[in-house]
Order: C-alpha cells, then sequence, then structure tokens
C-alpha cells in the first residue's frame, strides 16, 4: 500500500480533486451568477479580497513570522488556491449570501488558471531550491483539467440530467472525502505525515493565518460597506480554501519518489492538511457566531 502511495500520488490527488469539482459543478447554473452579477460591488470585493488581500496577508504573514522553507511554500500555496467547494455549503449554514458565495468560488476557480502560478511564484521563489524550475505550462494545464474540466462536466450533469444531479453532487463529493481519507493514510504510512517534525510553532502559525485571513477579510468588507449577508459569504470564502487543488499541486510540484526523502515536501503537505483541518473548525465557529448574530 505505502509503495502503491507514493508511486501514484499526484493521482490520488487528482482523484479526489476530480470529484469535488464535479460535486460543486452539478449544484451551479447559470442563473445561480446573473443575480449576483447585477450586484458588482459584492462580487468585485469578494473577488479583490481573494486575489490580492489574501496573497498580501499571507506575504506580510511570512515576513512577519520568519517563516520559511517548506511551511513558507504551503502557505503560498494556501494564498495561491481559490476557495473550495465546501464555503458554499457553510455560508448556506451560516446563512450567508450563498448565490455571492458560488460566483466567488467559480470566478476565482477560473481565474486561478492565471492567478495560481503567478502567486506562487511571488511568495516562495526565495524559499525553493536553487535548481527548481516551476512548471507554470504544467500547472496551467492540470488546473484546466482536473478543476475546470469537471467542473463543466458537472455543470452539464444538472443541466440535461436534474433529477439526478443532487444524488450525483453528494456522491461525488464522497467520493472525493475517500480520496482525501486516503491521501492522509498513505502519508501517515510513509512517514510523510511527520507530526512532531512540523512541530507546535507551526500548527500555531497555521493557525494564526487562518485567524489573519479572516480578521482582515471581515475589515475590508466592513470598511467597502458590505451587508453582513454578503460579508458572510465572503468571509467564509476566504477561510474554507480548495486544500484538494493544493494538494494536487504540492503532488506534481513536489512529487513522492520511493526511499527518498523529501523534507520540504512534507513540510508542505503538513502544512496543507493542519490548513484543511484547522478551517473546518474556523468555519463552524464562524457559523455559530453569525446564526447567534441572526437571533438578535
Amino acid at each position: 500500500m505505502v509503495v502503491f502511495y507514493i508511486e501514484h500520488e499526484y493521482w490520488f490527488a487528482v482523484f479526489q480533486l476530480v470529484l469535488a469539482m464535479l460535486g460543486m459543478g452539478a449544484t451551479l447554473t447559470t442563473h445561480d451568477f446573473r443575480a449576483v452579477l447585477l450586484q458588482p460591488k459584492a462580487v468585485s470585493s469578494g473577488i479583490g479580497i481573494q486575489v490580492l488581500l489574501v496573497p498580501f496577508v499571507a506575504f506580510v504573514f511570512i515576513q512577519a513570522f520568519g517563516v520559511t522553507g517548506g511551511v513558507a511554500i504551503g502557505v503560498a500555496l494556501i494564498a495561491a488556491i481559490p476557495g473550495g467547494a465546501t464555503s458554499n455549503i457553510f455560508t448556506f449554514f451560516a446563512r450567508g449570501n450563498v448565490a455571492l458565495s458560488i460566483t466567488i468560488t467559480a470566478l476565482t476557480t477560473v481565474a486561478c488558471l492565471v492567478t495560481a502560478p503567478l502567486i506562487l511564484r511571488f511568495l516562495s521563489t526565495q524559499y525553493l531550491p536553487a535548481t527548481f524550475v516551476m512548471p507554470r505550462a504544467d500547472m496551467v494545464i492540470d488546473i484546466a483539467l482536473a478543476l475546470l474540466f469537471p467542473l463543466a462536466v458537472g455543470m452539464g450533469y444538472l443541466r440535461f440530467l436534474p433529477d439526478s444531479a443532487a444524488a450525483f453532487s453528494r456522491w461525488s463529493i464522497r467520493g472525493s472525502l475517500i480520496g482525501l481519507i486516503l491521501i492522509v493514510l498513505g502519508s501517515l504510512m510513509s512517514g510523510r505525515l511527520d507530526i512532531e517534525m512540523f512541530g507546535v510553532r507551526n500548527f500555531a502559525l497555521i493557525a494564526l493565518l487562518i485567524f489573519m485571513f479572516a480578521t482582515s477579510s471581515w475589515l475590508v468588507c466592513r470598511i467597502v460597506g458590505l451587508s453582513s449577508f454578503d460579508s458572510t459569504a465572503i468571509n467564509i470564502e476566504v477561510v474554507v480554501r480548495n486544500v484538494n487543488l493544493g494538494l494536487m499541486l504540492k503532488a506534481m510540484l513536489f512529487p513522492a519518489i520511493l526511499g527518498q526523502p523529501d523534507p520540504i515536501g512534507d513540510m508542505v503537505l503538513v502544512s496543507l492538511i493542519s490548513y484543511g483541518s484547522m478551517h473546518m473548525v474556523v468555519a463552524a465557529a464562524l457559523i455559530g457566531w453569525r446564526r447567534r448574530k441572526g437571533h438578535h
């Protein structure tokens, strides 16, 4: 199992990402975007926060706390990826603007074809080995094939087979979660998910990064005068990121090689998985806070 996982780590990551995007696509219609696009202030604010503010906060974070090596690259990947599919579900439970959340997710997912390689290069070049070459063309192709294509297929499924689309989406998301569990198990069994090596300080830093994302996006939403309904969607969108894509890019940039240690790649992996675990907790807390506010 360990040998098989190490030899096929990239395809495990692609598998879980494709299923997640199929599931998300099967919940989207063009109608979801029309009403929201008539209110460009919220959409442009959300996209600006994702594409400009999040990388800026990540840059300040890396510089201020002296983050280096694999953790810095992990933070750069987290900043480069768009919001995740589950942000839409969390927004629904938090009584935020789901249509806005879906629109920002979809548009930043398309935009990341261009923005992800640029942000990653800007934030992480100095922490990469001198011999490392950023495979920008391969990244663009992989994002298009594993992110945008299954998203379009999922939307097509909903368009032509609407009666079974909800079940299709549900099972796709479940399959993606199974893929994520297999990645965690494979990484643990191969010794690449070294919690002790990562250390308490780095876990605390990842938690602090999530806090900085949440507070900075909240402040900007307040400054531009967005309603609580819209700002809830944007805050959750910023916190809940597409870690599935991050894992695929990690597997592409730092492929596991049997019998060859990769301390930088392993630190990137733990950074992504720890962020993915923590952002669920923070999103749940945001839901509780928003729902309590709604009762007052």
